[in-house]
């Protein structure tokens, strides 16, 4: 008989830092699943990735089993670290604070096309091109 899920659960973690304190063990606790096996595992996995925050999606079976799925970074964390900005611009589209060339923003539609609605790189760069802009990031040639 296969395992029944019976929850799943969404996180964004920083990459070999997660710990059974909060936000991990406040959302998984009640799930009952082992904290210190999720921590180490999740550690174990993104080691190379260190100082990226990654999303992952947890599923946690009847018998208190899990397994997760790591996802890859969110587009406005890489805006923000190939920029070398902390944060994106308070008024959106009509400010800039800073610009990134095509070549860059080929790059980080390369890493997140695994995750996007997109089948081409052309179609993932126009998705994080509007994300850039939302975020006052200007894209030059």
């Amino acid at each position: 008989m296969a395992k029944e899920v019976v929850k799943k659960v969404k996180l964004q973690i920083a990459a070999g830092k997660a710990t059974p304190a909060p936000p991990v063990g406040t959302v998984l606790g009640p799930a009952g699943i082992n904290l210190q096996e999720f921590c180490t595992k999740y550690n174990d996995a993104t080691r190379d990735k260190m100082g990226d925050i990654l999303p992952v999606e947890i599923s946690i079976y009847d018998d208190r089993s899990f397994d997760f799925v790591i996802k890859t970074p969110p587009t406005a964390f890489l805006l923000k670290k190939y920029a070398k900005i902390d944060k994106g611009a308070v008024k959106g589209s009509s400010e800039t604070v800073a610009t990134l060339t095509k070549a860059q923003i080929k790059e980080i539609a390369e890493i997140k096309l695994p995750d996007l609605n997109a089948y081409t790189v052309e179609d993932a760069m126009k998705i994080v091109e509007g994300t850039a802009l939302n975020m006052g990031i200007k894209v030059t040639e």
